[in-house]
C-alpha cells in the first residue's frame, strides 16, 4: 500500500523520464566501455521496441536482427505464446521456491528436454549457460573422481571461474589465474585427446559440437570417436550445447548430426529462456546424478537459489511447445541452407570474402587476404594494426546504412558470425544477401565512407598499444 502523496512505483513513467540517460546511466553506474565501444562503432542506438526478427527506433525505422541477443532469442522477441504463458503463470500465484515441496513444472520441463535425449534421464535446472557448464564440470569430476578437464583450443564455455577454466580464449583467461586443472586440446585431434587421457586424470572431455569462436564444426566422425576414447578410459563427454541446441543448427541438438553420439552430459540455456527468464540446463545420465546425490545427507549438494523457478519453468515448456508447433527446427536447417547457399555462391564474386561455412542458422562468414595490389595494401594496413578490424569495417555499414544487426564472431578474427531468431524466412534472407552484397561491393571499390572508418578504426588501435 501507499500513502496518498506518494504514487507508487510506476515502471512506464520511469521509463518515460529516464529512459533518455541510458548510456550516461550505464556509463556511470555499470561497465563503462561498453557505452564508449557503442559511442565508437556508432552503435548507440535508442531502439524503442522489438517483435520477433526486428527492432524499431524513435523514428519507426526497423532494423533486422541477425545475432538474437547472442542466441538467446530463438524465437525472436516477444513471441506471444511465451508471453502468454509468463503472464499465465503469475497470475497463478503458485507457491514457488518453497525448496521443501516438488513443483510440477520443473518436472514437466524435464521430461519434455528429455524426450529429445532418450539417451539420458536426469536434468538439473539453473540460471544460466556458464551455470550449466559449472555443474557438468562438478559432475563429471565428482563422478569419476578425477580432476582434470579437457577442453578444444578456441573453446567458449562461460566466464564464471570453472567454465572460464575451459575456456580456450586467452584474452578472457588473462589475470584470472589460478584455475581449476584443464588442459587444451585442438579440436579434431584424436591423438591428442588419446595421449591426455593416457595419463589416467582426466575427468571429462567438453565440446562445442560447432564452435561459437569463429563458427568451426568438429570434423566428420570426432565426436563419436572421442566419445569411445573417452568411455575407453572412464571418462566423460560433455557437450556444451548452450549456443548450438534447441534448434540452432537444424537439428534439435547439434551433436545429433552424428550418428551414434550420445554424450554424458549436454548443457543447454539462452534459447529455452524465450528471451525472458534466464534459464540452464545440465541433462545427465541417471548413474552420475545419483552418484552426486548418493544420499539424503547429499541432498543439497548442488543447488540453486533461483533454479526451476516457476516463471523460468514456465517460459522453458512455452518455447518447446512453439518449437514444435511451429516446426522451429525445421525451419532454420530450411532457412539456414537458403542463406548459406546464396552467401557461399558470393565467394568467387568477391575477392575479400574467403568462406562461408555453418550448419543451419548459425553461420561464419570469413574474410581473407584479396590477390589485387590496392587491396592488399590496405588489408595489410590493418592486420598490422589490429586482426579483425575488415569484419568490423564490414559490421558497421551493415547497421548504419542497411539497419542490420551483427556482429565478429570473436576477438581478432575475421569473421562475422550470424545467429538470428530461428522463424526468419525467405524475407529476411533476400534483406541481408542484399545489403552483404552492397557492403561487398563497397568494399572492392576501394574507396568510401566503408575505408575512411577503417582508417579511423586503424588509428585507434595503435593509440590502444
Amino acid at each position: 500500500m501507499t500513502d496518498g502523496g506518494n504514487r507508487g512505483f510506476d515502471l512506464a513513467r520511469l521509463l518515460a523520464e529516464r529512459g533518455a540517460e541510458r548510456y550516461d546511466l550505464h556509463t556511470r553506474h555499470l561497465n563503462h566501455q561498453l557505452p564508449r565501444m557503442l559511442h565508437t562503432l556508432g552503435f548507440d542506438k535508442v531502439y524503442e521496441r522489438a517483435e520477433g526478427a526486428y527492432f524499431w527506433d524513435a523514428d519507426g525505422d526497423d532494423y533486422l536482427d541477425m545475432l538474437a541477443g547472442f542466441g538467446v532469442m530463438g524465437l525472436g522477441r516477444h513471441h506471444p505464446v511465451v508471453r502468454r504463458a509468463l503472464h499465465d503463470v503469475l497470475d497463478a500465484r503458485l507457491a514457488d521456491l518453497t525448496r521443501f515441496d516438488c513443483q510440477p513444472l520443473p518436472g514437466l520441463l524435464a521430461e519434455r528436454l528429455l524426450a529429445h535425449s532418450p539417451h539420458l534421464d536426469r536434468v538439473f535446472f539453473g540460471n544460466s549457460g556458464t551455470e550449466a557448464v559449472e555443474t557438468a564440470l562438478k559432475f563429471a569430476r565428482y563422478a569419476t573422481g578425477k580432476p582434470r578437464v579437457l577442453y578444444c583450443d578456441h573453446a567458449f564455455h562461460g566466464l564464471t571461474t570453472g567454465s572460464l577454466s575451459v575456456n580456450g580464449e586467452h584474452g578472457f583467461r588473462d589475470g584470472f589465474a589460478p584455475l581449476l586443472p584443464d588442459t587444451a586440446v585442438p579440436l579434431g585431434d584424436l591423438d591428442a585427446l588419446r595421449r591426455e587421457l593416457k595419463r589416467g586424470d582426466v575427468a571429462a572431455l567438453v565440446v562445442e559440437p560447432i564452435q561459437g569462436k569463429g563458427v568451426h564444426a568438429a570434423p566428420p566422425g570426432y565426436l563419436r570417436a572421442a566419445q569411445e576414447l573417452l568411455h575407453r578410459y572412464k571418462a566423460l563427454l560433455i557437450a556444451d550445447e548452450v549456443q548450438t541446441g534447441l534448434g540452432r543448427t537444424g537439428d534439435f541438438y547439434a551433436y545429433q548430426h552424428e550418428e551414434g553420439v550420445e554424450p554424458d552430459l549436454v548443457c543447454v540455456a539462452k534459447a529455452l529462456s524465450g528471451g525472458y527468464v534466464p534459464v540452464g540446463a545440465t541433462l545427465g545420465k541417471d548413474w552420475i546424478f545419483r552418484k552426486v546425490y548418493s544420499s539424503m545427507d547429499r541432498v543439497l549438494v548442488h543447488s540453486a537459489s533461483f533454479g526451476s523457478n516457476a516463471q523460468a519453468m514456465a517460459a522453458g515448456l512455452a518455447v518447446l511447445a512453439v518449437m514444435e508447433d511451429e516446426e522451429i527446427t525445421a525451419n532454420a536447417r530450411r532457412t539456414g541452407d537458403l542463406l548459406r547457399e546464396r552467401l557461399a555462391a558470393l565467394v568467387d564474386r568477391y575477392e575479400l570474402l574467403h568462406e562461408v561455412r555453418g550448419r543451419g542458422l548459425m553461420i561464419g562468414i570469413e574474410f581473407g587476404r584479396p590477390s589485387s595490389l590496392k587491396l592488399r595494401s590496405r588489408w595489410t594496413m590493418l592486420q598490422a594494426a589490429r586482426k579483425g578490424l575488415f569484419a568490423q569495417m564490414v559490421v558497421v555499414p551493415l547497421l548504419q546504412k542497411h539497419r542490420i544487426l551483427t556482429q565478429v564472431s570473436g576477438d581478432h578474427l575475421e569473421v562475422i558470425k550470424l545467429i538470428p531468431p530461428l522463424i526468419i524466412g525467405d524475407a529476411e534472407v533476400d534483406r541481408f544477401v542484399t545489403a552483404f552484397t552492397s557492403v561487398m561491393d563497397d568494399a572492392h571499390s576501394g574507396g568510401g565512407l566503408m575505408w575512411d572508418f577503417g582508417r579511423t578504426l586503424v588509428k585507434q588501435a595503435m593509440a590502444h598499444r
